[in-house]
Order: C-alpha cells, then structure tokens, then sequence
C-alpha cells in the first residue's frame, strides 16, 4: 500500500513539476498550444456546422412528404385504415387525409380554374394521404423504403416523392462528415508532429540533466516521464484554447443567424459543443500531447549514452 502511494506520489510531483516549467516559460508555452489550438479549431467548427445543419433540418422534413393517391375506388373510410396503419409505423411522423371533396375545394380556391372545373363530370381528384418520414427516416434510403412499403399496400394507386431534393440534402450532409472526419484525423496527426517537435527541442535542451540522471542510474523511464506530462499539457492546454476559440465564433455568429432565420420565419438559434463533447476534445487533444511526446522522448533519451 505504501509503495502504490509513493507511486502515485511520484507521478503527481512530476505532474505538477512539469506544469510549473512549462509556467516559467509562459510565451513558448502559450505559443505552442496556440498552434494546438489552431489546428483543433477547423475539425471542430465543422462539428459545430453539421450539429446545427441537423438541428435546422430536422424542420424541413415536411419538405420529404411523400404524397399518397388512392385508387378511386377506395371509400373515405378505408383511407382512413390506410392512414392509421401509417400512423402505428416507427418511420412515420404524421399522416394528413385530404378527402377528394376536400382536394377539389382547395383546387378550385387556389388555381384559378373554377369554370373549368364545372363542366367536369364529377371529382377527378382521389383521397389523398400526406406522409411525413420521421427525422431517422429523411434519407435517400429511408425515404425509398417507405415510399416502397407505402406503394404495395392495397388501394394505394401511387406514391409521390421529391428524390432528387432529398438526395441532395442528403449527400451534402454526407460530404461534411466525411470532410470533418478526414480534417480531424490529418490535424490530430499535426497535433502530435507540434508537441512532438517542442519535446524534442526540450529534450534537447536539457540533455546534461539527461545523462547525469542516467549516470546515477535513473532509467529510460524515468526521464522520460517529465517529458510525457509536458506533453499532456501541451495538449490539454491547445484544446481548451480551442474550445474557447469555438465559443467566441459560435457567439459572434449567433445573433446574426437568428436575424437571418427570423427573416424565414424560423427559431433555429445557432448553438455551441455540448458538455460532453467538450470532455471529449479535451481527453482527445490530451492523449494526442501524450502520443506526440512518447513517440519522440523514448527515440530520443534511449539514443542519449553518458560518457
């Protein structure tokens, strides 16, 4: 028990020593994880910039309403079996009956063609059911799936849909989170090149201390582990630069975008990362700092013999 406190004891003395010599030089320091900063910074407005796409999208799914026409032979109550059984499936927000009177009515108020419809021979137009898709089911694929389902029923005589418009949407979402992924790993690599690069240099530096601590018989190890914690702050410290630069640029934005949605007759508010994503930026850019300064302290102080 005494041992596992004594450990412990160890590595937080070296913790806290290693903060303390990355304090008394304040400029390199800041400067370093500025750069940390920088690099998290884009990965993470992309993250920022498809969490509030979907938020905003989640209110055009009226826009991926499929358009239901039943056969003409279907009677006012079947249409509505037809419409509760849409109703009772999990990829199915809501369901609107427009009953072909009614579908005639706003016809002839809005087209302009009410003459016209008078010399008809009855109501052309059939029952009518509006399909809304849930939020999971607004997809290229989703929505084909229920348009399939929807179209073999009985009565159905055809199924409408916008495929080209949800398509679109959809592969512009797909494209940012493939950018946003492909951003985060190229600069989470930069990361671990950054501090990589400032370990050596410290290292470097301090290479005298090196040797005499190997010449009384400290190990590889044991040097190293002052280097592996500077390392942990450098990347603790550039993500929560990071962070605080994402936060300014989500609030100087906010306002803006809620004037621009307001035009459009939207709520939509811009808003920032969550708590747990933030601990997660967090926990990510520190493990990087740590990667970045093992990779580089083992190479180098094993390569390091006192005469």
């Amino acid at each position: 028990m005494k041992r596992l406190e004594a450990y412990f004891a160890r590595h937080a003395q070296v913790l806290v020593g290693s903060l303390g010599r990355l304090a008394a030089a304040p400029v390199a320091s800041l400067l370093t994880m500025t750069v940390i900063a920088v690099a998290l910074t884009l990965p993470l407005g992309l993250h920022v910039l498809l969490q509030n796409a979907r938020a905003a999208s989640a209110g055009w799914n009226d826009a991926f309403n499929l358009s239901v026409y039943l056969a003409k032979s279907a009677s006012d109550a079947r249409a509505g079996e037809i419409a509760a059984r849409l109703r009772a499936r999990g990829d199915v927000a809501a369901v609107k009956v427009v009953l072909a009177p009614q579908a005639l009515a706003e016809f002839r108020q809005y087209s302009g063609f009410g003459d016209a419809l008078d010399a008809l021979q009855g109501n052309p137009l059939p029952d009518t059911l509006i399909v809304t898709p849930a939020i999971s089911a607004s997809t290229t694929a989703g929505t084909a799936a229920l348009k399939q389902a929807i179209a073999a029923m009985p009565d159905v005589d055809r199924v409408q849909l916008d495929t080209e418009w949800v398509a679109r949407l959809t592969a512009m979402i797909e494209l940012l989170q493939r950018l946003a992924l492909v951003a985060g790993g190229m600069l989470g690599l930069g990361v671990v090149l950054i501090v990589g690069n400032t370990i050596r240099l410290d290292i470097d530096n301090r290479r005298a201390e090196i040797e005499v601590m190997k010449l009384v018989g400290g190990t590889d190890g044991f040097a190293r582990r002052p280097f592996l914690y500077g390392g942990l702050w450098y990347g603790l410290g550039g993500g929560a630069l990071a962070l605080l630069l994402v936060a300014v640029a989500t609030a100087a934005l906010s306002a803006p975008i809620a004037r621009l949605a307001g035009l459009y007759g939207s709520a939509f508010r811009l808003s920032g990362l969550d708590a747990a994503t933030s601990g997660g930026v967090l926990l990510a850019s520190g493990l990087l700092g740590w990667l970045g300064s093992w990779i580089v302290a083992t190479r180098h102080i094993r390569a390091i013999n006192p005469a």
